[in-house]
């Protein structure tokens, strides 16, 4: 399970709207064949990545190995299986969906493959999804809930806030100084998980300080993605419409002194310095820095904040990349 649940944080909120999950496949003798995690909505879930790919293994046919069809995996599976799941045990961070909409339901998906254990972190809080352990354990297969389920509840925290209101994270790159000015800080790959970000958040929060100092544009360039609106987080109005932000089509760009405009939008990430940590930080849900492995910036860092967080998820690439939320 936790190779699961570290497997799903690499694709936290990339997935939106749906939940970050993540599945693992294991032998009878303990080996691990497979770890997948669901990477991008209206792609194949966790479960079928995990299957296929210990399908794969098992086998030694390549037909799928690369196949992101999440219906053509479905179907191969369950013509080519030859029985291969039977001994197998499956973990996966929530539980296999029941219904069928973009992609087929991976519980009838267990359910057909004929694995033999099914461990799940946390119950599908979606009615229209749930159900999946119950098909599964109807067919005569162990299923056990609960396996880390606080772990997965915590994985699933933004899904949850997402269906009612909008789900707010405050964003920063920093140095281990901690400065956080002058010049680049986030390495290339930090960077490209950033946009990636964008690409799926409805809204950008930016200072107006920060605005007039650095001109931004404030999309996903790096990945081919879009450019959300933007509110602008300001008690002057005035702006320079010539600085990129302002020039993008099909964008909402607000400037206002409160963040009302965050109610109408569900995924919302804030940038900024000191002063946006203190401002926003009676709507930020949780909290994403990128640190690098850098000393010497400027003069400027987050001195003046006084919080104490709780780490959700620390992963080391090049950069520190931590998911927080204030305890």
């Amino acid at each position: 399970m936790k190779l699961a649940l570290e497997a799903a944080w690499d694709y936290q909120l990339l997935t939106f709207p749906n939940p970050a999950v993540g599945a693992a496949c294991i032998s009878e003798n303990g080996t691990i064949l497979s770890v997948g995690a669901h990477k991008i909505a209206g792609g194949p879930h966790a479960e079928v990545y995990a299957l296929r790919d210990a399908y794969t293994a098992l086998s030694g046919d390549v037909s799928i190995a690369n196949s992101d069809d999440s219906h053509h995996i479905h179907e191969y599976l369950r013509t080519h299986h030859n029985n291969l799941f039977k001994t197998l045990t499956m973990a996966v961070t929530l539980e296999p969906c029941s219904h069928s909409g973009k992609t087929p339901s991976c519980a009838l998906l267990v359910r057909d493959l004929g694995i033999k254990s099914l461990f799940i972190s946390y119950k599908d809080p979606n009615p229209a999804a749930a159900g999946g352990g119950e098909i599964v354990s109807a067919s005569g297969a162990e299923c056990v809930f609960g396996v880390m389920e606080a772990e997965g509840q915590k994985l699933l925290e933004p899904f949850l806030k997402w269906q009612q209101d909008p789900f707010v994270f405050f964003k920063w790159a920093q140095r281990l100084d901690g400065t956080i000015d002058n010049g680049t800080i986030s390495s290339a790959v930090s960077r490209t998980h950033m946009h990636a970000l964008r690409d799926k958040c409805d809204l950008i929060v930016i200072g107006g300080n920060t605005v007039r100092a650095d001109r931004p544009t404030l999309d996903a360039r790096l990945v081919g993605g879009k450019a959300p609106d933007v509110l602008i987080y300001s008690r002057e109005g005035e702006f320079d419409r010539t600085i990129p932000l302002f020039n993008i089509p099909n964008r909402n760009v607000f400037i206002a002194s409160d963040f009302e405009p965050i109610r109408h939008y569900r995924l919302v990430m804030i940038e900024g310095g000191a002063g946006m940590f203190q401002a926003s930080h009676t709507v930020s849900d949780w909290y994403l820095s990128y640190i690098a492995p850098k000393i010497g910036g400027g003069s400027q860092t987050l001195g003046t904040v006084t919080e104490d967080f709780e780490v959700l998820h620390a992963k080391i690439t090049d950069n520190i990349i931590l998911w927080m939320k204030k305890k």
